[in-house]
């Protein structure tokens, strides 16, 4: 079975959902999304210990040290490839270069099991790193910046990226760091790999491994989940 490492970066404010508190430790159904997410990650094949990456002055960071011996703690950094990053060195230091990262929001707390294990079987099957992904089923628009409708863009190809994105601990750590040195826009973990000329296979992954962006994402996240928001099945 493949070694495999998850990494959570989890030090964002996520200000769209309008909370006093980090969209992380908003409460569903009795759990934060922080904890969904990591138990998904903790439940799938191979996989030896999660590393959380939380903002320096997040008090709830100490809340996840006992939550399970396969849990790590560190700081995080001012964007999302600077916590990712932050996991990965600390990971080095533990695993070995050719073990695989998966690298999960903190705010996807509905990602199936089996979309997870289809993930990890493909990737390693074919021996180079990729992500959760949709097709994209919508008519898509170019609109310019006063809000009118320049051009509808061909959406064959096209597909909405998701997490988890697994690659190997060694490979990805070499170009995240490369591509951050050089100043590149790094959206994604997929992205970076793709600047740096790797491979990124796509694997379908479903509807419900959503990303909890705005308030009225926790009703449909517990529809997901089969919960109500205060967690009763």
């Amino acid at each position: 079975m493949a070694r495999c490492w998850g990494v959570i970066p989890a030090a964002g404010a996520g200000v769209r959902m309008g909370y006093s508190q980090p969209k992380q430790h908003v409460l569903l159904g009795g759990k934060t999304l922080l904890q969904r997410s990591l138990q998904a990650l903790l439940g799938l094949p191979g996989m030896q210990g999660v590393v959380i990456a939380f903002a320096p002055d997040d008090p709830r960071a100490a809340d996840y040290r006992d939550t399970d011996e396969r849990v790590r703690i560190v700081q995080g950094g001012a964007q999302r490839a600077d916590s990712v990053l932050a996991a990965l060195h600390y990971l080095q230091e533990i695993a070995y270069n050719d073990d695989w990262v998966l690298v999960h929001d903190a705010a996807r707390p509905c990602l199936a099991a089996a979309d997870g294990e289809r993930l990890v079987t493909q990737v390693v099957a074919k021996g180079c790193g990729g992500l959760l992904a949709e097709p994209v089923v919508d008519t898509l628009k170019r609109v310019d910046a006063d809000g009118y409708v320049q051009a509808t863009v061909d959406r064959r190809g096209l597909w909405r990226a998701q997490t988890p994105q697994m690659f190997a601990l060694g490979q990805l750590h070499s170009v995240l760091a490369a591509a951050l040195a050089d100043g590149v826009e790094i959206t994604d973990e997929a992205s970076a790999m793709e600047w740096g000329g790797h491979p990124v296979l796509v694997v379908p992954g479903s509807p419900s491994n959503f990303k909890v962006t705005v308030p009225g994402d926790l009703e449909l996240a517990a529809f997901y989940l089969g919960i109500n928001r205060e967690g009763q099945a």
